[in-house]
């Protein structure tokens, strides 16, 4: 039994799966296997992992049909032996240092349920950071930066990027695994997966930290660099954080007059408040066009039942 499992969930990006495979089987830490969970990808995934099978004892090849991120998420709980999963993005770099990182902060610490760290941002060739784009809304990209001293974390908001998301078995076990009803599946961008499991680990009792040596970068893709694709992004997180009050008993009739009331500060920072301030003004446009993908999950799940399932 290696003392840590990496998890590799991946759907059709070839192209970023490779750089991401050679950074995790070069790490300084020798205790370690690695799991690639291909979710439905008709690409070259799988060639790009059977090139380094030969040359790494370590790496395994997993296919799972049944396409959702969280469900690749689980299947990798299921397919590794490890006390400590470690899942890793398709899309990410990892300095050699990094699974060292972790596993001392595990080491040292029995209560430690969930750990995560640093998260720099790598831009397309050709492209830099637009003006407009604020580090609140970089979160969306993977941007994770709490500081340069590692610390304790009570708040779930500030949950570790499931890019770079380290979980005690225990505690993942006791949870019952990550849920299938904040499932990023195909084009869709709900999320909050991770910020949920967090919330959910931290009510167990278990606690959570943000390890600055734990760092690694994110691969930003060219449609992330265009404004349209972050009114998509709010949409889903309105529709994500309608889901998880769901889950955690708090939805109800007062979902409504919280997200209109959302919007119309949303507007009003946008048009009044910040109009002076591309970032602020931009955040705000954004967060309020978030509360109508809220809003209309609340409306569905309140006039038909249709939502999450709390069993899930």
């Amino acid at each position: 039994m290696p003392a840590i499992s990496v998890v590799i969930c991946t759907h059709n990006r070839d192209y970023y799966l490779g750089e991401a495979l050679d950074s995790a089987l070069s790490q300084d830490f020798d205790d370690y296997d690695l799991v690639v969970v291909d979710n439905g990808s008709i690409d070259n995934t799988r060639h790009v992992v059977e090139q380094r099978l030969p040359h790494h004892s370590r790496l395994r090849y997993v296919y799972e049909a049944e396409l959702g991120l969280n469900v690749a998420r689980n299947r990798g709980q299921q397919e590794t032996t490890a006390p400590l999963i470690v899942y890793f993005d398709d899309d990410a770099v990892a300095p050699r240092g990094w699974l060292t990182a972790i596993y001392e902060a595990f080491q040292g610490n029995d209560q430690l349920g969930v750990a995560g760290g640093k998260v720099d941002l790598i831009w397309p060739e050709g492209f830099s950071r637009p003006k407009w784009l604020s580090d609140n809304l970089a979160v969306n990209l993977g941007l994770y930066d709490l500081g340069d001293k590692s610390h304790m974390i009570s708040d779930p908001g500030l949950t570790p990027r499931g890019l770079n998301y380290a979980i005690r078995r225990s505690a993942l076990d006791q949870i019952g695994g990550f849920s299938k009803n904040l499932d990023r599946v195909g084009n869709n961008l709900l999320s909050n997966g991770d910020l949920y499991m967090t919330e959910l680990v931290l009510n167990a009792g278990y606690q959570v930290a943000y390890l600055v040596e734990a760092k690694v970068q994110h691969r930003v893709s060219e449609e992330r660099v265009q404004q349209q694709w972050y009114f998509k992004r709010g949409w889903w997180q309105g529709i994500s954080e309608c889901y998880r009050e769901q889950l955690a008993g708090r939805a109800g009739w007062g979902q409504i007059p919280r997200g209109l009331e959302r919007i119309v500060r949303g507007v009003y920072h946008a048009t009044i408040k910040y109009r002076h301030d591309p970032q602020k003004a931009f955040d705000n446009w954004i967060y309020a066009y978030s509360q109508f993908g809220y809003l209309r999950a609340t409306l569905l799940w309140l006039l038909t039942g249709k939502g999450v399932k709390t069993n899930t």
